[in-house]
């Protein structure tokens, strides 16, 4: 009787490492990402087919991204145009993919105010995460900008609409300069009303 507590905790642990080498064994992925969200090598892969040359900071914005707010179920590639002398606008169009809900035309508009002067031409990544619905997506997303592009830089804000997160990610020509808070809003067709 004395002997059975050992033989039962030496089951247990050569039950623990059998768990512990099989869990080890599988791909990173293989247990962090679900059927319906990105990797970050599929963002990378994406960013750099989108943004071509002008891709060399991507990786580690959308690496910094990932350390903030984990894997997307989304993700947006587009253009879009902005200008600002104290209040800007900003106008942008795009695709975005989604793994569960397929490809869908969309466009985004949106004021902002603060010390912020310049403009910019960009192609614009959007990473998108807790879309339960593809209706989540056309609202409008508010935030604090910070931003300082440099001819060909990267750069990445965050912006909220309830639970769901938007993260452009910018690359282009021109130059920005300021910190401004606005939102984007998102919708089915063109306008040209921001608000």
């Amino acid at each position: 009787m004395h002997f059975k507590p050992l033989r039962l905790f030496a089951g247990l642990n050569f039950l623990v490492a059998l768990v512990a080498m099989v869990w080890a064994a599988l791909p990173v992925n293989a247990w962090s990402a679900d059927s319906s969200q990105y990797t970050a090598q599929e963002i990378v892969d994406a960013g750099h087919s989108f943004f071509g040359s002008a891709s060399g900071g991507l990786a580690k914005v959308v690496e910094r991204a990932f350390s903030q707010y984990g894997l997307p179920n989304g993700y947006i590639l587009g253009q879009e145009g902005s200008g600002a002398f104290i209040a800007g606008l900003t106008y942008g169009e795009g695709t975005m993919y989604t793994k569960n809900a397929g490809e869908h035309n969309l466009f985004w508009q949106g004021p902002s105010l603060g010390i912020d002067y310049g403009g910019q031409g960009s192609r614009a990544m959007m990473l998108v995460y807790n879309l339960d619905s593809i209706d989540d997506v056309y609202a409008r997303f508010g935030g604090v900008s910070g931003s300082a592009f440099v001819v060909a830089g990267v750069g990445m804000t965050v912006l909220h609409n309830n639970n769901v997160i938007l993260v452009p990610i910018r690359t282009g020509l021109g130059a920005r300069l300021g910190v401004n808070v606005g939102y984007l809003k998102v919708t089915r067709q063109p306008t040209w009303n921001p608000f």
